[in-house]
């Protein structure tokens, strides 16, 4: 179970490789450079004093994180956190994780000359953008495509791996872009992810999405290959908030362990804190946050075992206070893949699934018409399962609620009240710990 986890888990950086001396084999190895986290007790500003303590414990500055109370350091002092914690200004440090992106549990390509190289894929394949919108009736709505009442766009920020902004069915949509990836200054898409989600938000062409007027915003966090770290995340999310856009999508797969002998919880706190801080900073700026529930098919209650292992698992990012998503298939149902728990959940969105004969164990049954279809990189098209793929539907739904009333007229809250209120109650009446609060309903939030 936790080899499934940590394909898509937090893991520790090694940063620089051990270097051996050219002598013979007795000479000793030189310290591992390592990254930190360390968080300061004001999450609103860094301390006076802080490079100091950074320095005195062997450390030194990477990047500052002003806004939220944190810096990312570099050190090769193997004492380097139990000598930085002796200072009084600081909470928390810990060892730097990475972070990848919730990739699909599917991925299946399609072949445009079979279904015709003009053909309308929202009419024929998007069940999913169909069952959110009531076949398009939300779009009819006040606000229901996403063109704001008072004129201003409102914008979803998508952290992932970038927007192919030259997509047909995305650039008349695309507000702008911006890269966190070290040597990878330009926020186009080099993955497929990031446009798959965009195009679920604010598609307008071939596919749809939920809000077809919405904008989105790159905010590219993941190179080609590999993994974001904690900081450059935290650094995008803050920097979406600075750029006042209305929501901000986070496919993201994290987890962090807890209670298990090979992760010590004083280890991550650092990182879950860093987190935290910076989801609130979005939130108390007036960003609807959304993030995926994890594709591992666990419970994410505090104190159950995942799987056959010794240690509960936390999702990371994960707030209270943004809008967590399970993912649902056509015949509203939970996916076989999707995370849930109680307290864990706020809503279910379509995610997708290889329909009702698919065995999981066995892969039999297979049904690619219960996959999601949404834009990929150079002008493609793709299927697509995950909770990746339920995420930016409620966040495109967070979008076109903001549109009805005015950009800046609602707060976070109560866009999380009026999806929540609004969902339908597909499996026990009132919460429970699949759906959360329901299936959500576009036409029930706008009305």
């Amino acid at each position: 179970m936790k080899k499934k986890f940590l394909t898509g888990a937090l893991a520790l950086v090694l940063g620089a490789s051990i270097a051996f001396s050219g002598g013979p084999a007795t000479g000793k190895a030189a310290p591992a450079e390592k990254k930190y986290i360390v968080v300061f007790k004001d999450q609103n500003k860094l301390p006076a004093g802080y490079a100091n303590a950074i320095a005195k414990a062997g450390g030194k500055i990477e990047s500052k994180l002003e806004k939220l109370g944190a810096v990312e350091v570099v050190s090769d002092n193997p004492n380097f956190l139990a000598e930085v914690k002796k200072s009084s200004s600081v909470m928390e440090a810990g060892v730097q994780k990475i972070v990848y992106p919730e990739k699909a549990v599917v991925t299946e390509s399609i072949s445009l000359p079979e279904m015709g190289e003009t053909a309308d894929l929202y009419k024929s394949l998007q069940w999913d953008i169909k069952q959110v919108t009531n076949n398009g009736a939300s779009w009819d709505l006040p606000g229901g495509t996403g063109k704001s009442v008072d004129g201003k766009d409102i914008v979803v920020g998508v952290i992932d791996t970038g927007i192919d902004y030259n997509h047909p069915d995305i650039k008349a949509n695309y507000a702008y872009g911006k890269s966190f990836v070290p040597g990878y200054p330009d926020a186009m898409d080099e993955d497929g992810h990031g446009t798959h989600v965009a195009g679920s938000i604010a598609g307008n062409g071939r596919i749809m999405g939920i809000g077809p007027e919405l904008k989105v915003a790159a905010y590219r966090v993941f190179g080609p290959t590999g993994g974001a770290e904690t900081s450059h995340i935290a650094e995008a999310l803050m920097t979406a908030a600075d750029d006042n856009v209305d929501v901000v999508n986070m496919s993201l797969g994290g987890y962090d362990w807890f209670q298990d002998p090979d992760y010590a919880t004083k280890d991550i706190v650092a990182d879950v804190n860093l987190f935290n801080r910076a989801i609130q900073y979005a939130i108390k700026k007036g960003v609807t946050v959304v993030g995926s529930a994890g594709n591992a098919a666990s419970d994410l209650r505090p104190g159950q075992l995942a799987g056959d292992d010794k240690g509960t698992v936390h999702r990371s990012p994960s707030s209270q206070t943004l809008i967590r998503v399970s993912a649902g298939g056509m015949l509203k149902n939970l996916t076989y893949y999707s995370n849930y728990g109680v307290g864990k959940i706020d809503v279910m969105a379509p995610g997708g699934d290889l329909g009702p004969n698919y065995d999981p164990v066995t892969k039999t049954g297979r049904d690619n018409s219960y996959l999601c279809l949404s834009s990929v990189p150079g002008g493609g098209y793709a299927y697509m399962a995950g909770t990746s793929m339920a995420a930016p539907k409620v966040a495109g739904l967070a979008g076109v609620i903001i549109a009805k009333h005015g950009k800046d007229k609602l707060n976070p809250a109560q866009v999380k009240t009026i999806i929540q209120n609004s969902a339908e109650d597909i499996f026990k009446k009132g919460y429970d710990e699949k759906s959360g609060f329901g299936l959500i309903n576009g036409v029930s939030a706008l009305q």
